[in-house]
């Protein structure tokens, strides 16, 4: 065939420009796409949920004396679990722990996450290293060095009961930091800090003023996830609590798991139940009154 044409419509070469449009268009790109996405979505579903369906089916059990099948399932484990009162104080004690946690963590971490994106860009990378830390120390490690230090004279903290509880918060506060501040910075990349901050100063607004009213409240959904990681974590570690603390609610699960079969398991669900249910309240609390604060110019 000669001139300068289309291209053919039959033969190989034909058959591959026509399979690369319609591969190229939008209706194959969004077919092909929610296809990945439907897989991704029920491998983690499936990832998610096949443990917990298995941890469910282990506590159901009630096996009769040894060398007897188990019978039919019950909730013993589950009304033993409640009758037990160190369930409820050590589950109590290890949520007000992670409570203080995470303020403590944002008093420390906003301010910190805002002046650097304000000021000192250039030590960000400083910043998110030091912020990395507990990723690389290990957590026997950090707890060991601060019962090293703060047990003896002059710093004689862990000698009191309040002192130790102190010193797991500062621990807690320091796990939370690659959490918490990934989590403000993200927020803070999403908004124009330097625009919000010179309007709330042109009408006359300080520096408390500024993060009081203006950061923090941007900040709303950022602050949310950092807190629910650092409620997550509080509540199930083990080897600070162990050393520290030892009526929090990881060293409990950990003596059960010694004495007791199926209790553990029921433990764990009930636990993983209750952490699912406060972040839900956080999330009702921190979203229900007020709305997104914007002086000016905020993207």
């Amino acid at each position: 065939m000669s001139g300068g044409g289309s291209a053919p419509p039959f033969g190989p070469l034909g058959v591959m420009r026509s399979w690369l449009r319609l591969s190229g268009s939008p209706r194959a790109r969004r077919g092909s796409g929610a296809w990945w996405a439907w897989l991704v979505v029920i491998l983690g579903i499936l990832y998610f949920f096949v443990p917990l369906a298995a941890t469910l089916e282990f506590s159901l059990r009630a096996c009769a004396p040894p060398n007897q099948p188990c019978t039919a399932p019950d909730f013993s484990a589950y009304a033993n679990t409640f009758d037990d009162p160190f369930f409820f104080s050590t589950l109590a004690f290890s949520f007000v722990v992670g409570l203080v946690t995470i303020v403590i963590s944002l008093l420390i971490i906003v301010p910190t996450a805002y002046w650097v994106r304000l000021r000192v860009p250039r030590l960000r990378p400083v910043v998110e290293f030091v912020t990395l830390l507990p990723f690389v120390i290990p957590p026997v490690v950090l707890v060991f060095g601060l019962i090293r230090i703060y047990s003896r004279p002059p710093l004689l903290v862990t000698a009191t009961n309040f002192g130790s509880v102190a010193l797991l918060v500062a621990a807690y506060v320091v796990l939370s930091f690659p959490y918490m501040y990934r989590a403000v910075d993200a927020g803070l990349a999403a908004m124009d800090v330097r625009v919000l901050t010179e309007a709330a100063q042109s009408m006359g607004a300080g520096w408390r003023k500024i993060l009081w009213s203006v950061i923090f409240p941007n900040l709303r959904t950022a602050a949310l996830s950092g807190a629910f990681l650092t409620l997550a974590i509080v509540v199930g570690e083990f080897t600070i609590g162990n050393f520290l603390a030892p009526y929090g609610f990881g060293p409990y699960i950990s003596l059960l798991g010694r004495d007791k079969i199926f209790e553990p398991a029921a433990v764990s669900l009930i636990s993983f139940g209750l952490t699912w249910l406060a972040m839900i309240f956080l999330a009702l609390v921190g979203r229900g009154r007020g709305s997104r604060v914007q002086v000016a110019g905020a993207r």
